[in-house]
């Protein structure tokens, strides 16, 4: 079983911006189904985007739609998380995780079944 690897995390004042990768460690495939999550301190955890890599379709959180953007390098088998404009509210440990997709087809939204998950990587943003 393959687990993702988060990098990319850090501290940053409101306003800024922060790129998140997450991968294997070799670069070899993990899902054509891949997210961000994240979780505050005394919250539950949150879906913050999601990537179907077979066709490019994404989702977003709410909360999170418009500053952020999630994107695939099939070559890397990596995905990334763009963040900007980052506010207080962004911080928290986030977690990339892969869905399982039989033969490379699964259905991919929140929903997806994700059964890879990373580590996590700490974003913290000051106001």
């Amino acid at each position: 079983q393959v687990q993702p690897v988060e990098s990319g995390g850090g501290s940053v004042q409101a306003g800024g911006s922060l790129r998140l990768s997450c991968g294997a460690p070799d670069y070899s495939y993990i899902s054509n189904c891949m997210g961000w999550f994240r979780q505050a301190p005394g919250k539950e955890r949150e879906g913050v985007a999601v990537i179907y890599a077979r066709d490019g379709k994404t989702f977003y959180g709410d909360s999170v739609q418009g500053r952020f953007t999630i994107s695939h390098d099939s070559a890397k088998n990596t995905v990334y998380l763009q963040m900007n404009d980052l506010k207080p509210e962004d911080t928290g440990i986030y977690y990339c995780t892969g869905a399982y997709c039989a033969g490379g087809y699964c259905y991919c939204g929140w929903k997806a079944d994700f059964g890879y998950w990373g580590q996590g990587t700490q974003v913290t943003v000051s106001s």
